[in-house]
């Protein structure tokens, strides 16, 4: 393993009816306005707005609303949201809602204070914020981990760019199993295709042998297998939602990243994708992901048969990638490019474009150049 510093700073409150708790002792830390932020409403059809703003109001704080963050969280959005946040002298932001909404808001804390433009600031200057409005996060959708760190990808939509911001990491996070109730039941499932990809990429980027991390790792995206298949078996299945939130949870809170290099090549593809076409995060991965592995799997190929062995119980790595694109299926996620839902037709065109844009990631099980990512894109069409 590298060298590493490791540091965890969001209290995290698991289980049913863990917002009630956290929210009390919590809210005596922070100022009396609070901006609850949430997306395109569904917390206030399903009651879990009610139930918060009830208990924002009980401990005498003052709401701020802050609403409409889209699935892919625009930067004319955080700018948005960092204006309202100044206006209204915010003390706090309470982020209520899936990965999205809490991206948006870890890059409006820190934009709101700020004098300069923060994606000027980390993409140019190559500095990042040091400070921002204190915030906390209550999932409502898991998969993307965005709890549980302070970096957000962000769409850019002037730019045609969509990519990671370091914003402001929440104080505490609430990860009720219960609120995943209320979110669509395909979105569950890309929610959590996420997160195995999260902890694919991780995996694969590091060569050393026996790595603990490696084994962390296998076994999350074991377990983000099995429970996706109990929620395909019962998608009310309560205990399959507590573990895949924790998974969730498990691949982005820096655990699994200790001590080594990551991949995340394919994130990288679907990003640039997403700026073009504004797809399902997790289902535009969905897609991605078994014909970016073809493309690698001798790059590697011990690491993709453990892969095949312990994820799937396949005897060879081949035999694992197979198995990957077969659950995909199972899953009723998309296989190819064309059943996305897209703001554009999806040519070859826009994926000449998507191939020259994306970033590259310069490390195992090796880097790609772009004609190859287009070869890959293609394949995906």
């Amino acid at each position: 393993m590298e060298k590493f510093n490791y540091s965890y700073p969001t209290r995290v409150y698991f289980g049913e009816g863990s917002a009630k708790e956290a929210l009390s002792k919590e809210l005596e830390k922070v100022g009396k306005k609070v901006m609850l932020a949430y997306g395109g409403g569904s917390i206030k059809r399903n009651g879990i707005y009610d139930e918060i703003a009830a208990i924002l109001t009980q401990a005498g704080k003052e709401i701020v609303d802050f609403d409409g963050i889209m699935s892919n969280p625009t930067y004319s959005k955080v700018q948005a949201g960092a204006a309202l946040a100044r206006r209204e002298k915010a003390d706090f932001i309470l982020a209520v809602g899936g990965g999205s909404v809490i991206d948006c808001c870890k890059v409006i804390s820190a934009q709101a204070v700020l004098d300069g433009d923060i994606w000027a600031l980390e993409y140019e200057k190559r500095q990042f914020p040091t400070a921002g409005i204190p915030m906390g996060a209550i999932v409502t959708a898991s998969g993307t981990g965005a709890e549980m760190n302070a970096g957000a990808v962000i769409t850019y939509e002037e730019k045609k760019w969509k990519g990671p911001i370091v914003g402001t990491a929440a104080s505490f996070a609430v990860l009720d199993p219960e609120y995943t109730l209320t979110v669509p039941p395909m979105q569950v499932l890309s929610g959590a295709f996420d997160t195995l990809s999260h902890a694919m990429e991780t995996y694969l980027g590091c060569s050393d042998q026996d790595n603990v991390s490696d084994d962390v790792a296998l076994a999350v995206m074991r377990n983000t297998v099995v429970n996706m298949r109990r929620l395909l078996a019962d998608i009310n299945d309560l205990q399959a939602r507590s573990n895949l939130m924790w998974d969730s949870a498990m691949a982005e809170n820096g655990i699994l990243k200790c001590g080594r290099l990551t991949d995340f090549q394919a994130h990288q593809i679907e990003h640039q994708l997403g700026a073009y076409t504004d797809c399902n995060h997790g289902q535009g991965l969905a897609v991605i992901h078994p014909a970016y592995y073809r493309h690698i799997l001798k790059d590697a190929p011990e690491k993709f048969t453990r892969f095949a062995k312990i994820v799937f119980g396949a005897d060879t790595a081949e035999d694992g990638v197979d198995a990957l694109e077969n659950f995909i299926k199972e899953c009723g996620l998309p296989t190819k490019l064309g059943q996305l839902k897209s703001t554009v037709e999806i040519t070859p065109e826009v994926l000449r474009q998507v191939a020259d844009t994306c970033n590259i990631i310069k490390c195992n099980p090796r880097e790609l150049g772009r004609d190859e990512i287009y070869e890959i894109l293609m394949e995906c069409l």
